[in-house]
């Protein structure tokens, strides 16, 4: 059977086009379980967790029995002592007879548990199987987050630590290294006792990973290499690994899902008849249309996390609309959740967006839920059809009617208002224009409180929009040469300024200008 791009579960290099993460494999086994480290591979949903911890039991069984658990769907362990050792001592036995252990270890292991003490048990057999084994048994759970709200989890924590602690000053046989993987910290689990939630973990023995589970660049490029001597798509390799990393920074579910979406979806599509057509700029803008219009997991996920944090989406929503910027401090509850969550990042000490499709979809969400009651909404979609003239986006058009639509309506509004909310107006206006035919993203290092660059990808047009507020004509004139640049950058002949004047003097209109053979087309509301 060919290789296909893999979103759903364990990725196997057999079947998948993937990224080939065998240098991080080794290099947790050389740092981590060779040296005996208990520690926990916690990353946001669908970044590839569960795909490392099946690469790293297919390597480490080479040298070590490996004990491979999960607890998903474990919740019938966490009722009782009794049924936590019991179950464990099933799992595992399970796991030590397809790895074809000798019987007589065998039947030991899987002797009936103690009622009265079956956690002290339960270490007792660990002690046992590990002294049976001198190369070495590693101890490795996915999913290990599903019950940690649990005082009998805690409790399992515990004899870990209190064996690895034994271990350490020659009291004891116990895991060579034991490996958890979920979303959650659990360094810093909350456990609730009563009303109050408290923070206590027995998993201060785990040592920091630091290994970057997400990919770079070079790496999405190698995984297209793979592909491309398959189909010979004719593909600029470089440039759409780039526009991948550029939109995805490298978060594995995303980039294998872009992949997926350009090699089955849009490929054959009318538009795209074959995988040639597919595998270009076109094809890509059309891959990201799709990906933020499909239901899936990773975003229904971040909806439901935003409903369960509302100080959460405030803080990001004054970040994309506001240009506010907080500072990165990581003990802070909020930035720990959504970093935690994979939402956000850390850059030049402020926090982010973490990457482009979450930046889009954020914007997308938020302006959705204003749609229902916008005038600008309304008033755009009615005239939607004088915008597109034989499949081209009339820019300067959208602009000139913002304008008249922005001096009616809000015109006498107070400055305040307008200065922290003109510019999300101006997204609100544009979205049902372009929606369904084309994309459009913000430049994150530029956006802050005075400058937002909005990029627009319209069935190939590009145009580049700076939006600002007026700061008088030497600032102005900076705006306009900042826009010329972004002009060079991207290899455009015409750019877009649009800027809000809040003083005294207000200069409204259209204007153009000619600026070293660039022409700006020059908006004030």
């Amino acid at each position: 059977m060919p290789k296909e791009f893999h979103v759903t579960g364990t990725c196997i290099p057999e079947k998948h086009y993937m990224v080939d993460v065998s240098g991080r494999v080794k290099r947790i086994v050389a740092d981590y379980i060779e040296k005996g480290k208990y520690f926990t591979i916690n990353r946001a949903r669908q970044y590839g967790k569960t795909t490392i911890m099946y690469l790293l039991e297919r390597q480490l069984k080479e040298s070590y029995v490996v004990l491979s658990l999960s607890f998903e769907s474990a919740d019938e362990l966490f009722t009782s002592f009794y049924t936590l050792a019991a179950g464990l001592i099933r799992r595992i036995g399970r796991e030590l007879s397809a790895q074809g252990v000798e019987k007589a270890v065998l039947d030991k292991w899987s002797r009936p548990v103690s009622e009265g003490f079956p956690m002290e048990d339960l270490g007792e057999r660990i002690s046992e199987l590990c002294r049976q084994y001198d190369g070495g048994v590693v101890l490795m759970i996915d999913e290990v987050d599903k019950s940690s709200d649990n005082q009998i989890f805690l409790s399992f924590l515990g004899l870990l630590r209190a064996k690895y602690l034994a271990r350490e000053s020659g009291k004891d046989d116990t895991f060579q290294s034991v490996i958890l993987a979920g979303v959650y910290d659990i360094k810093n689990l909350k456990l609730h006792e009563g009303t109050e939630p408290k923070y206590n973990s027995p998993w201060n023995i785990a040592a920091d990973f630091r290994i970057d589970l997400g990919f770079q660049a070079d790496d999405i490029e190698r995984m297209l290499s793979e592909y491309e001597a398959d189909y010979h798509t004719g593909m600029d390799i470089r440039q759409i690994g780039r526009w991948i990393f550029e939109y995805t920074e490298g978060y594995p579910y995303m980039v294998s899902r872009m992949c997926k979406l350009l090699d089955e979806r849009v490929a054959g599509a009318e538009a795209f008849p074959d995988k040639k057509d597919a595998w270009t700029g076109e094809g890509f803008q059309e891959a990201i249309r799709l990906f933020l219009k499909e239901p899936n997991m990773l975003f229904d996920d971040m909806v439901k996390k935003l409903q369960d944090n509302p100080d959460l989406k405030t803080m990001l929503s004054d970040i994309l609309f506001r240009g506010t910027r907080y500072t990165f401090e990581v003990n802070n509850r909020l930035i720990d959740i959504g970093v935690m969550f994979g939402f956000v990042a850390e850059r030049d000490n402020a926090v982010v967006v973490a990457n482009r499709i979450f930046e889009m979809k954020l914007y997308n969400l938020f302006l959705s839920e204003e749609e229902m009651g916008s005038r600008s909404f309304c008033d755009a979609t009615e005239m939607r059809s004088q915008f597109v003239v034989r499949g081209m986006l009339q820019m300067k058009l959208v602009l000139e009617k913002f304008c008249q639509y922005y001096g009616e309506i809000y015109g006498e509004r107070e400055e305040r208002f307008l200065e922290e909310d003109g510019r999300r107006l101006f997204l609100l206006y544009l979205r049902p224009i372009i929606n369904g035919s084309g994309n459009y993203y913000v430049e994150a290092q530029t956006r802050d409180r005075t400058r937002t660059d909005v990029i627009v990808d319209y069935r190939g047009q590009r145009f580049i929009i700076e939006l600002k507020l007026w700061r008088g004509d030497a600032y102005h004139e900076r705006g306009e040469r900042q826009l010329f640049g972004y002009l060079e950058h991207y290899q455009e002949d015409t750019g877009y300024l649009l800027s809000f004047d809040f003083s005294k003097r207000k200069r409204r209109g259209m204007k153009e200008i000619v600026l070293e053979g660039k022409r700006i087309v020059e908006a004030v509301v």
